[in-house]
């Protein structure tokens, strides 16, 4: 694991091959305590999101690359990115399978989410909205 630049309002957290996303996870936790941020819903939505992130990339592609975080105002970004070009696919939801639940959740939990090409890969990103940013 390599944390590269840390800024108030950005973490960035650089996986190797066979890295846990635990570690992304524990990164996050941090950011939100150090942002004032841990208060639940907020927390929890967060912690979802990112998990069924970084889950995907691990379990449809070679892994996470990179998670960045970011904190603009009143919204909060989770970005993955992963060595895959291929877009994620939305399924139609199918709540009595014990799979397939990921993007599903995060459509619930997130104000907004998507992706983008990054190199030979890609970024998907989410945005949850924070209700009362306290100063940092």
């Amino acid at each position: 694991m390599t944390n590269s630049a840390t800024t108030a309002r950005h973490r960035r957290l650089d996986f190797r091959p066979g890295d846990s996303c635990a570690l992304g996870i524990d990164a996050l936790r941090q950011a939100l305590s150090d942002w004032h941020l841990g208060a639940e819903p907020l927390a929890t939505d967060t912690l979802l999101a990112a998990a069924e992130l970084l889950a995907n990339a691990t379990q449809h592609t070679p892994g996470p690359e990179r998670l960045d975080l970011d904190l603009d105002g009143r919204v909060l970004r989770i970005t993955v990115t992963d060595p895959s070009p291929d877009p994620p696919r939305p399924r139609p939801h199918r709540p009595e399978v014990p799979h397939g639940h990921g993007l599903f959740i995060i459509q619930r939990v997130a104000s907004a989410w998507g992706y983008r090409p990054a190199g030979c890969g890609k970024q998907v990103w989410v945005e949850l909205e924070v209700r009362a940013p306290r100063p940092i």
